[in-house]
Formats: C-alpha cells, structure tokens, sequence
C-alpha cells in the first residue's frame, strides 16, 4: 500500500493543531515537540497529513514568508458544506463557497497559515 502524507509548515505549530481539529475535525496521531516547536500526525477519517513549525530553517518557508502558496490540498469528505462551514468559523477565510464544479461540490478556503484548501465530494 502506498499513500502520501503531506507535511504542511507553519509559524506556530501548537496553533495550527487546535485549528486543524476545529475546522477539519481532526486527531492527532502523534506530536513530538514542545509549545509552538513541534512535529504532529494528525488524521481526518482515513486522511493522514503532518504539521511541523518551520523555524528558522532556510530552506523550510511557510506560505507568508514567500507571500504564496505553493500548493493546494484537497480534502474529500462526506459533508463539504458543514466541514466548509466549519473551517470558516474556525477562522478559515473563503476562496469559494460550497458549488458544484467539474463534477464535485467543492468550496475553497485559506487556512490561518496561508495553506490553500479545497473541502469536496465527488458528485455521483
């Protein structure tokens, strides 16, 4: 089996925890690490993604720092429309809200740490 397990950067990683488990609903697997310094697993139903404070590392930016993002995630999951509306108040800004496109029902969001967000569902 094979699967990939993004790991996302950020500024404050104790924060971007408490706002993945509010607005995504996820648990974390594992966290190493201490205040904002850390490493964490965490797990969305079956979807697995790594948080890690960048730091001062060099070569590590987190979105601000380059003032883009350069990536976009997709989360599928079975309500797009309560997990969108989740995020946001959890305090995700939108990029879209909740439509049928391509055939999904997708909506768009920014995370706090400039992490590009699509939360769909492929429509049957």
């Amino acid at each position: 089996m094979a699967m990939i397990q993004p790991e996302l950067w950020v500024d404050r990683g104790a924060v971007a925890i408490d706002f993945y488990c509010s607005a995504f609903g996820a648990q974390v697997l594992h966290r190493v690490g201490e205040g904002e310094d850390i490493v964490a697993q965490l797990v969305v139903d079956d979807a697995m993604f790594w948080v890690a404070t960048a730091g001062d590392s060099t070569t590590r930016k987190v979105p601000d720092a380059i003032a883009a993002a350069t990536a976009r995630f997709l989360l599928v999951v079975d309500d797009p429309d309560a997990v969108h509306a989740q995020a946001l108040a959890a305090g995700a800004v939108e990029q879209s809200a909740v439509h049928v496109e391509h055939g999904w029902r997708v909506g768009r969001i920014t995370d706090p740490f400039g992490h590009e967000w699509e939360i769909g569902r492929h429509e049957h």
